[in-house]
């Protein structure tokens, strides 16, 4: 009997609290209710985005790595050797799989590229020359995985068919890397149709070029590609083995599972399988995870300022209403009713900033940012705001906010009853 005794009490302490929460927000300015509102969503979005927006900037490169290099899977050549063992075999077992949509089976060989080969009279003038890896590809596949004429910036792209041309990479350029100092060499004054000369394994073939590709992956931005029939007749290789495999897997295939059944069939004895997330360099990890948790860091801070805010809000609120409280606690109301008045008054304003704010996020920013992407040296940054870490971030708004509510309450609430009416 106490106990239900006990829980009926604490039912009509809330719904006491619950109608002069009511009372209290009816009778409160539009405005001042309107500006906590405000101050809720804004600390909200400074919680979600500003950590979404640094994350998304190494994300954006993930993503891009992935749309326009390894695929979902990419098989590289295993440490110590030179070319992926029976590359034929796993090309025809791939093609088989009903979870592959596309593959593109590439070969590369470090070479170097001379540009003012034609122009150059005096053999002590130095020579305008680059690494690069030469890549040849089967140009119809590549452009089902990677969608490589999309980002063809000047010039045409190169077709399969085509024989004598050459893509190459932007940052092979000196007119897009000198950003970047003098980091590595780059080719001077190339442009579309002009001629350049590739060396490799001492052979020697002149290449007209074709189009720049303008990219933001390095392993695009630093190569030059060819067709796969020029790459054999440039190259002594005596075997038609790859140098990778990029694997695009259909909408719903799970890479990791798909990784795991290449091993088992025994890829990864002749070639280094990874998934995309696996092939983004350590150091980009380390980054994200250092940008994310600056990103939590302003983000306390937010709700440092926002809890400071309705701290004080309340505050002031039950010190100017003490001569009320004290009138409601001498015809019966009970503390505990009064506190959770206020309690709910605070509730009311962090839900609904909160929703406000996660509305924002997913029904604006988030596509905004997918759409238009923040435009940075080395990636497309986007918005990044997983559902669950969101929702974590709700919760701690809605609980700082509740003891921001709940402490000055308590404190007007503990004063002497008399002293409260007589406003002593």
């Amino acid at each position: 009997m106490k106990k239900n005794g006990g829980v009926i009490k604490s039912w009509n302490n809330f719904k006491v609290g619950w109608f002069l929460a009511v009372r209290q927000i009816k009778g409160s300015s539009r405005w001042t209710t309107g500006l906590i509102i405000f101050i809720m969503v804004l600390t909200y979005l400074n919680m979600v985005v500003i950590s979404g927006i640094l994350v998304g900037l190494i994300e954006g490169g993930s993503r891009a790595n992935r749309e326009q290099y390894t695929g979902d899977i990419i098989i590289t050549v295993l440490p110590g050797e030179s070319e992926i063992k029976h590359t034929a075999e796993i090309e025809e077992t791939l093609k088989a799989m009903p979870v592959v949509l596309d593959l593109s089976v590439r070969y590369a060989e470090g070479a170097e590229i001379e540009a003012n080969y034609r122009t150059r009279r005096d053999f002590s003038e130095v020579r305008d020359t680059a690494g690069a890896q030469i890549v040849g590809l089967d140009f119809a596949e590549e452009e089902k995985l990677s969608r490589l004429s999309h980002y063809v910036d000047e010039g045409e792209n190169l077709k399969q068919d085509e024989t004598g041309y050459i893509l190459i990479g932007k940052n092979l350029l000196h007119r897009y890397s000198e950003a970047f100092g003098d980091i590595f060499a780059s080719l001077d004054g190339v442009y579309p149709g002009d001629r350049v000369r590739v060396s490799l394994q001492g052979k020697t073939k002149e290449f007209v070029v074709k189009g720049i590709i303008n990219s933001k992956v390095d392993q695009t931005s630093l190569r030059a590609f060819i067709t796969r029939e020029d790459f054999f007749r440039l190259v002594d290789r005596p075997s038609l083995n790859a140098s990778e495999i990029a694997i695009r897997l259909a909408p719903r295939a799970v890479p990791e599972r798909v990784k795991a059944d290449l091993l088992s069939l025994g890829f990864g004895d002749y070639g280094r399988v990874k998934t995309a997330l696996e092939a983004i360099p350590e150091f980009l990890n380390q980054i994200k995870i250092a940008f994310s948790l600056l990103g939590n860091v302003i983000g306390l801070i937010g709700i440092a300022v926002a809890s400071i805010t309705i701290f004080i809000v309340i505050f002031i609120n039950a010190v100017t209403r003490r001569k009320y409280i004290g009138i409601m606690k001498g015809i019966g109301i009970s503390e505990r009713s009064i506190e959770i008045s206020y309690v709910l008054q605070s509730l009311f304003y962090a839900v609904l900033g909160g929703v406000l704010g996660i509305f924002l996020v997913y029904a604006l920013l988030v596509p905004a940012f997918l759409a238009h992407p923040l435009n940075f040296p080395f990636s497309d940054g986007i918005l990044v705001a997983p559902v669950p870490s969101a929702a974590i971030k709700f919760t701690l708004l809605l609980i700082v906010t509740v003891l921001a509510g709940f402490i000055p309450a308590r404190m007007i609430v503990k004063k002497n009853t008399l002293d409260s009416i007589l406003g002593r």
